[in-house]
């Protein structure tokens, strides 16, 4: 499900704070494409907790009837919920691997986490920080 929402952004000392009017959660960051990434963070995780959660997520104000002070910006926000789920899903899923028995028995004896290693060795190989 994607949605727009319309975004206070208020200057302050080390940035902008943001505020979502229409879900009523606020954020912060260091500069405007900073704090753009922060809000749409911050939305995506409401909104996924409150499907978990089992209610419904409020459909967006229209951007002409936001009012803010004279020095605040009034921007558009968009966030993809099915998108920001599938990116930021922690479930964890079983696999099972081939390995040669030698290699095993030494990464066994050595205490070596398995799944660790694949976990970091995936993210290396695709880039992931």
């Amino acid at each position: 499900m994607k949605k727009v929402y319309p975004v206070i952004l208020t200057p302050s000392k080390k940035g902008y704070v943001a505020y979502v009017p229409d879900l009523d959660i606020n954020t912060q960051g260091t500069d405007i494409i900073d704090t753009i990434e922060m809000v749409r963070d911050a939305i995506g995780l409401w909104g996924i907790s409150e499907e978990d959660a089992g209610r419904t997520i409020p459909e967006a104000s229209l951007k002409s009837s936001v009012e803010c002070e004279e020095n605040e910006i009034v921007t558009l926000v968009d966030i993809n919920f099915a998108a920001y789920r599938r990116a930021h899903d922690m479930r964890t899923i079983r696999k099972n691997l081939t390995l040669p028995s030698w290699l095993n028995d030494r990464a066994e004896k050595a205490g070596v986490n398995f799944s660790q290693i694949l976990q970091e060795g995936l993210k290396e190989k695709l880039g992931i920080q």
